[in-house]
């Protein structure tokens, strides 16, 4: 039996006030394709301005009449939810570790990002939208996120395990930050019990040869592109989400200009909702180890296996496209050795083991900003002893000012920082080792 059919975006705008390429043309550009009524939930990420966040939401009330934004940190979550339906309540989960306030030209910090859960009314079933964006990766080949971002991945996952009630569909939808290859992804997919909405190989979101902001640079390390914008899936108990379809919806450029709506490209997926029929139950039990396809076809939260991803991004793929293409439809499923429990101890053992070594270069980080303040504080008693050359008084007390400043600087990070980031991996740690330690006893509740 049909229960609902909806309609879902997400799209990250790129809304950095002073940064952001053609901002206030492209705001309006997405304001007037999200007021076409084609969506019926709309997620959005880096609405960093609350002046964007207002128009978005007063030039979509149209179609899109109900609204809510995420307010969190310094910049505010940047996230923000748009519906066609009624959204009864809102929660916002924190991480607790999200980025380095020090490092001021990446704002992550500052953003105060988690995970937002809204709680919306179609018809008469509640559905659950998540709205996330995970911590940005700036270098790929030194990534010092990688284990912020893991445990937000895991912590989002439980986040959306906990808060599941009585909604018949869950969906988390963002600018996830990462690609299906990745640690993180597997993490947050296979600990969720969610399922990845595309089933091709084929799609790109950002960096891509379509999209005007992507560099030459980016296209020339990589032309495929990646896809680090995802809208995850589950069904209730007894419900069955269908994936009717899977697009880039948006033209390739904002009709009349030269420029793309956002240096990320905006994903949909048509949603379809029924109820698994009694047939289908002893089916599923019958064979719960083997895999399921579901290349535009159905998604079953529980037991089935994930999709193999051949591109997103992974050098070893073979994929034609050289953009943010049309799905190839070609869907390789893991064998059943590699279904659902075991690609999940696998993912859990190899975060364990990046959060064991974040620990370690913790601890040999406390003991270098001790080792400076030591040092700095050194050299602050012979600048006191000595006095100022003349002419040179202004600069001699100015230099002592900023040596003092960087030993609290110094002494901050060893201290107070260093064990709220200490102690923030080792909750995800800590986490990842209960479940590791019960999911296979106890599978059911899992």
């Amino acid at each position: 039996m049909l229960l609902l059919e909806l309609n879902i975006l997400t799209l990250n705008v790129w809304g950095i006030p002073y940064v952001s390429s053609d901002r206030a043309l492209r705001i309006e550009a997405i304001c007037k394709e999200l007021s076409s009524g084609k969506y019926d939930i709309v997620s959005l990420q880096e609405v960093w301005s609350q002046k964007d966040s207002e128009a978005l939401q007063e030039k979509t009330a149209s179609a899109l009449p109900y609204s809510h934004y995420f307010h969190s940190g310094v910049m505010g979550a940047g996230l923000l939810v748009l519906s066609k339906y009624p959204i009864l309540g809102t929660l916002f989960h924190a991480w607790s570790v999200n980025g380095y306030f020090h490092r001021v030209q990446h704002a992550d910090w500052f953003g105060g990002k988690g995970v937002g859960l809204c709680r919306i009314l179609v018809g008469d079933q509640i559905v659950h939208l998540y709205n996330a964006h995970l911590h940005a990766e700036y270098d790929n080949d030194n990534d010092e996120y990688k284990t912020h971002r893991v445990i937000q991945a895991f912590d989002t996952a439980q986040f959306i395990e906990a808060t599941r009630g009585n909604a018949v569909l869950q969906i988390l939808a963002g600018d996830l930050n990462t690609q299906p290859q990745d640690i993180s992804y597997k993490v947050l997919l296979y600990t969720s019990k969610m399922q990845d909405s595309c089933a091709s190989d084929a799609f790109r979101t950002n960096e891509c040869g379509r999209n005007s902001y992507t560099s030459k640079r980016s296209l020339a390390k990589n032309p495929l592109g990646i896809r680090i914008d995802h809208i995850f899936v589950r069904g209730a108990d007894h419900i069955k989400a269908h994936i009717v379809d899977y697009t880039l919806p948006f033209p390739e450029r904002v009709p009349g200009e030269k420029f793309s709506y956002s240096d990320h490209e905006a994903v949909l997926a048509k949603l379809r909702l029924t109820h698994i029929t009694a047939d289908s139950v002893a089916g599923k039990h019958i064979a719960p180890t083997q895999c399921v396809s579901h290349a535009n076809g159905h998604i079953d939260g529980e037991e089935t296996c994930a999709t193999k991803e051949e591109g997103g991004g992974d050098p070893g793929a073979n994929i034609s496209a050289t953009n943010c293409g049309e799905p190839s439809h070609k869907t390789t499923c893991q064998p059943p050795s590699l279904c659902l429990p075991a690609q999940r101890t696998a993912a859990l053992h190899e975060a364990l083991t990046l959060c064991d070594a974040s620990l370690l270069q913790l601890n040999t980080d406390r003991i270098l900003y001790y080792s400076a303040a030591t040092f700095l504080f050194v050299l602050l008693v012979l600048l006191i002893e000595f006095s100022a050359p003349v002419g040179f008084r202004t600069i001699y007390l100015l230099l002592k000012f900023i040596v003092f400043g960087v030993i609290l600087f110094c002494i901050f990070m060893a201290s107070i920082w260093n064990y709220m980031e200490r102690n923030g991996v080792l909750q995800g740690k800590k986490s990842m080792e209960v479940m590791l330690h019960h999911a296979q006893k106890y599978e059911y509740f899992y």
